[in-house]
């Protein structure tokens, strides 16, 4: 590897760092203000304990793929967590740093003390980079747009040589593992303070931002409707940062369009608003329609959108097959009473609703349609 190449690959990251700035001292800050606020940083820190772990990529994997479709994998993505966001292009980039050995950052992740989950690790950060190497070492993802190793281009796993294979297969990456005594809040705090080193815009704050218009200001007043928030909870950096928005514009754009979503959910979800953000949508009728899914929601689904009662968020795609699904199902019979809602726990719906499950198109169409059906009595 040159240096050149190496000096580069620094400067980079350099400039992601945030800058000094020049802040003039104040000099009223008191004896006792500081003594204050000592006491303060004293109170406030949390001891946390941890390891540090290296392990080989194939066991990573395995462990991260082994029971993932019964949600029992023991290195687990957590509800708070997004979902895949890399796309071919930033995945073939990250296995092209493991092949040509660059540094990658730590993985971090928490032994989860509670009954539901004990044993398992919880990853803070690094599912993006764990969910790239199941994809590639699965041959899932084909290589592309590499630069550096541009004959790998095209390459899936099995197209490696033989003993490249078992060179990447043995690669160690390294983990950083809080103790069972680290609680759930300190889990979101660091995976907040980790994700906001330098604050990137999400889909919904860019959204505000170029897209403004009537629908836009109608899906953020339903967003502050009390049932919705108590039914479906959100954390107060989740609403500082539009997601409640998110799930509102994710129930219409489904509910009347999801037949024709291909792949790209923020190219979806854009044309809707696009399509609706002007004068002409029926405001009245969808605002009836979405208090009436809530209304059944809070009547017939014993902990709302959540997945149970200690869970204290709700994952995107579980509130986008239970809302989508409920108001389908109300269309057709709007007194619906549902004879049994047993099929909550059954394996299909929680393999249908599971953090990992794909944004093709026909597992968006049988996650909804699998809900709508199942209220509606339909075998």
């Amino acid at each position: 590897m040159s240096l050149a190449y190496c000096l580069d690959t620094l400067s980079k990251l350099e400039n992601k760092m945030p800058k000094k700035q020049n802040v003039p001292i104040d000099t009223e800050i008191t004896t006792t203000r500081r003594d204050e606020a000592e006491a303060e940083i004293r109170d406030k820190q949390k001891p946390i304990d941890y390891d540090t772990k290296e392990y080989p990529v194939e066991i990573l994997v395995q462990k991260y793929d082994e029971g993932r479709s019964e949600d029992e994998n023991e290195l687990f993505i957590p509800d708070y967590q997004r979902e895949m966001a890399w796309d071919d292009a930033r995945q073939s980039k990250f296995i092209e740093s493991v092949l040509l050995g660059l540094p990658i950052p730590y993985i971090f992740v928490a032994d989860i003390p509670d009954k539901e989950n004990e044993g398992r690790l919880e990853i803070i950060d690094g599912s993006q980079r764990i969910r790239t190497l199941a994809k590639f070492l699965s041959n899932e993802l084909k290589l592309s747009k590499l630069e550096k190793l541009e004959k790998l281009n095209d390459f899936r796993f099995s197209d490696l040589s033989l003993p490249r294979q078992r060179r990447f297969k043995r690669t160690t990456l390294r983990m950083i593992q809080l103790t069972e005594k680290a609680t759930e809040d300190i889990r979101r705090d660091m995976f907040e303070r980790i994700n906001t080193g330098s604050v990137v815009l999400n889909d919904m704050e860019k959204r505000r931002g170029i897209q403004r218009g009537p629908f836009l200001n109608f899906i953020h007043q339903l967003s502050q409707n009390d049932d919705f928030l108590e039914l479906c909870p959100f954390t107060s950096n989740d609403i500082d940062r539009r997601e409640p928005q998110e799930f509102v514009l994710r129930f219409f754009a489904y509910l009347n369009n999801y037949q024709n979503f291909k792949r790209q959910v923020n190219k979806f979800l854009n044309e809707y608003l696009e399509t609706n953000n002007n004068d002409n949508f029926d405001e009245q009728k969808m605002k009836a329609e979405f208090e009436s899914m809530l209304s059944f929601v809070r009547t017939y689904f014993p902990h709302g959108f959540r997945k149970g009662e200690k869970h204290t968020t709700t994952p995107r795609i579980r509130f986008e097959a239970i809302a989508v699904g409920t108001a389908l199902a109300l269309r057709e019979e709007n007194d619906l009473k549902p004879n049994s809602m047993t099929w909550l726990n059954s394996p299909e719906f929680k393999e249908y609703t599971t953090s990992d499950a794909s944004n093709s198109k026909p597992k968006v169409k049988k996650r909804i349609e699998y809900v709508r059906d199942q209220l509606l009595g339909k075998p």
